[in-house]
C-alpha cells in the first residue's frame, strides 16, 4: 500500500484505546493528554474532596463551643498574679483557682510551669 505525502492512516483501535481528535493517534481510553501532540483530549476528572482554604483556629472553635482567651492577658495575669490563681479565673477554671489561692500558686511549681506553657500557646487559645 502507498503512503500519501508520509501520513498514515489511523490503524484499527484496539477495546482499550482511543484516537486523539488533534493528531489522530492511538491513546489509552483513560488519557487526558495526548502522548503524541501533547493536548488535552478530555475535560480533566474532579474527583478530588472540596477543601477548605481559609479555615481559622476561631472558626473550628466556635463549632465546638470553645472561648477564646488573649494569651498577653493570661500572660499578664499568670506572670503579676499566677500565685494567687487569677490567669485560672480569667480561663474560667474556677476550681483551679482556687486550688491556685489555697495553694499559692500548687506552691510555685504549678506557677512557674503556667508562665512557661502560656508563653509558648499561640494568640489567641481557647479554653
Amino acid at each position: 500500500m502507498e503512503q500519501i505525502n508520509n501520513v498514515q492512516a489511523p490503524t484499527q483501535q484496539s477495546p482499550k484505546t482511543k484516537f486523539c481528535k488533534y493528531c489522530g493517534q492511538s491513546i489509552d481510553m483513560d488519557a487526558v493528554m495526548c502522548i503524541h501532540c501533547g493536548k488535552q483530549v478530555e475535560a480533566l476528572k474532579s474527583e478530588s474532596p472540596q477543601v477548605v482554604i481559609n479555615n481559622t483556629n476561631q472558626a473550628v472553635a466556635q463549632a465546638v463551643g470553645r472561648n477564646a482567651r488573649n494569651k498577653w492577658v493570661a500572660l499578664a495575669l499568670c506572670v503579676l498574679l499566677g500565685w494567687l490563681g487569677a490567669h485560672k479565673f480569667y480561663e474560667g477554671k474556677a476550681g483551679m483557682g482556687v486550688l491556685y489561692l489555697i495553694t499559692l500558686g500548687l506552691f510555685g511549681i504549678g506557677w512557674i510551669v503556667d508562665v512557661i506553657t502560656i508563653a509558648m500557646r499561640p494568640n489567641p487559645y481557647y479554653v
